[in-house]
């Protein structure tokens, strides 16, 4: 059995998608971001960057003791490996859909979030003049879904003919074009291929995942002081001992 430490993400749904696509049994463990459950000690013993998703595997790939994997591209390899799809061996055709799930986690993932914690930041208006980051990121943003979007011109998917892990890792932040301010009919081959993706079953139902977690109460005042105190300017960790 899988247990998928989750919340309902971008980052999240790239492994509930992945899980659906492949038909793996897994076992869904909530992880609130927004409470900080994910700066727990008990969370840190399996992901050591304190941030979710990450996996346990009780039957793992190999055989032995569990294995815990933590940061979505490992998991969608390791997931593909152990299933046997969606990641095919060969050198030519592994390294292909590599480098793309290494563009997603260097790139894409991370510019798109940079990018939707100022415009969160620049909402409260209280955070001072945060016009260079707007557009630093903004237009980082913008030059990522041009590299897709070329990327894609010429071929149905990511990697070529296939569909594969490198277009599950990418998809659920390309989905966000709008929250994230970009103007989609400027990547009209983005657009196509991201609407297939909408159509597919697995697609659906890994997206469904989680919805029911974030459809709470408002947190109360002390708690959202609590909250910000937990989440906000984050330093090291100091090692034990």
């Amino acid at each position: 059995m899988i247990h998928l430490h989750f919340w309902p993400t971008p980052n999240g749904h790239k492994v509930s998608i992945m899980l659906e696509e492949i038909g793996l049994p897994y076992r869904l463990v909530p992880v609130n971001i927004g409470r900080g459950e994910q700066f727990s000690a008990e969370f840190l013993r399996v992901s050591p960057n304190n941030r979710m998703p990450a996996i346990i595997d009780d039957e793992p790939l190999g055989g032995g003791a569990p294995i815990s994997v933590f940061e979505s591209g490992a998991i969608l390899m390791y997931l593909a490996e152990k299933s046997g799809r969606l990641w095919p061996q060969t050198p030519r055709q592994k390294y292909e859909i590599a480098q793309w799930v290494f563009w997603q986690m260097a790139n894409q993932g991370p510019k798109s979030g940079e990018l939707g914690n100022f415009k969160r930041a620049a909402q409260s208006g209280t955070q001072g003049d945060l016009s260079y980051g707007l557009k630093r990121f903004d237009d980082e943003v913008n030059r990522l879904y041009g590299v897709l979007n070329n990327r894609l011109y010429d071929r149905r998917y990511i990697a070529g003919d296939e569909y594969s892990i490198a277009d599950i890792i990418s998809y659920p932040w390309a989905r966000l074009w709008e929250r994230l301010g970009q103007d989609i009919e400027e990547f009209k081959h983005v657009k196509r291929w991201a609407k297939e993706l909408a159509a597919r079953p697995g697609v659906q139902r890994g997206l469904e995942v989680g919805k029911d977690l974030t459809n709470t109460a408002p947190p109360s005042q002390e708690e959202q002081e609590r909250q910000a105190k937990v989440l906000q300017n984050q330093r090291a960790r100091p090692a034990p001992g």
